[in-house]
């Protein structure tokens, strides 16, 4: 995808403001498309992306919440989620956690999205250290086929909550899966600063019930760059489904 293309750019109100308590993202700050940059590298995610033979019709994994320092980024957003299409096709169903630094305070939280609709803030507990696991699920046609209805659950084993969602969109391509950390876009203001996270840790990425592997068909890492080349975040090797991905530059 062209870089200066920001179909997957979604628009935050402000930098500074946040949702209701339980949540850390910015206040209409969503989760887009992967912007390709070139081969192997995007403007907003790092991670691991299958992108064929689908249809990806579930896609899982774990990661551990990292902590943010808002020292380095005092005003900086980070995700992390799994999640079905959004990289060769124009939705995204995912969910997953964030880690804000909002003029030097640290704030986590957790969501789901099914874009281009915004992303809904999830009312429990999230801080660093948390294991967390999430699945998104595929369910099938509805309404004489002209929805597609998916399953979305998050579950913090630290804190002792599930949250399951059924939700619908209307034209999924089911074209790729993923196990993302991303950096969330403004079509106001732009690439938003990319929180400092240090070392986040995914394992357990499986699709279409099979653990991912350095061998999956279609397998691609994702390193995250700036416009100009510098890289921001970066995924170690992927092995058994596990890998993870380190902050390097805002």
């Amino acid at each position: 995808m062209n870089k200066n293309v920001l179909r997957g750019v979604v628009c935050a109100l402000a930098v500074g403001a946040l949702w209701a308590p339980g949540s850390a993202l910015a206040a209409g700050a969503n989760h887009g498309l992967d912007l390709r940059v070139t081969h192997g590298t995007s403007e907003n995610w790092s991670g691991y992306v299958l992108t064929g033979p689908g249809p990806y019709e579930s896609v899982s994994a774990s990661w551990t919440q990292p902590a943010v320092n808002c020292v380095k980024t005092r005003n900086g957003y980070a995700a992390f989620w799994t999640g079905i299409d959004g990289d060769t096709s124009e939705t995204v169903e995912q969910t997953g956690t964030e880690g804000d630094c909002v003029a030097g305070k640290a704030t986590y939280g957790a969501w789901y999205e099914m874009y281009p609709r915004d992303s809904v803030p999830i009312g429990e507990p999230v801080v660093p250290g948390d294991e967390l696991s999430a699945s998104v699920t595929y369910l099938g046609k509805a309404l004489f086929g002209l929805i597609s209805q998916f399953s979305l659950v998050l579950s913090d084993s630290t804190q002792g909550w599930t949250h399951t969602v059924d939700a619908w969109i209307r034209t999924p391509k089911l074209a790729s899966a993923e196990a993302i950390a991303e950096a969330p876009s403004s079509v106001i203001l732009g690439e938003l600063p990319l929180s400092d996270f240090g070392t986040s840790s995914f394992s357990g990425f499986s699709a279409n019930g099979a653990t991912v592997t350095a061998l999956t068909p279609g397998l691609e890492p994702l390193t995250m760059v700036t416009s100009k080349g510098v890289v921001k975040a970066e995924p170690s090797a992927l092995h058994l489904g596990g890998f993870s991905d380190t902050w390097l530059h805002s």
